[in-house]
């Protein structure tokens, strides 16, 4: 026998030992996969309509505009303590 006959005969013993193995492994029952049930909406929040889902992107849109427009409508409050704020980033 060669060496690639006896590789071949241990392969092919392996996958017979696997083979038989299989059904021994499978026969367990499985249980059934089952995906958790997603939240429903609150009364109110679940819109109706196009229009009213366009409303509320709007209104998102908006409020991320007005947090946007922040450090424009804080500079009046930074800029008397300004030099001391650079000062203070100095000593670090």
């Amino acid at each position: 026998m060669t060496k690639t006959q006896r590789m071949l005969a241990a392969i092919a013993l392996a996958g017979a030992a696997a083979g038989l193995a299989a059904p021994a492994a499978s026969a367990a029952p499985v249980a059934p996969l089952t995906l958790p049930d997603l939240p429903s909406a609150a009364p109110g929040m679940q819109p109706t309509s196009v229009q009213e889902i366009g409303g509320q992107i709007s209104q998102g849109a908006n409020q991320l505009n007005r947090l946007a427009q922040l450090p424009d409508d804080l500079t009046p409050v930074i800029a008397p303590v300004q030099p001391l704020l650079d000062l203070a980033g100095a000593i670090q």
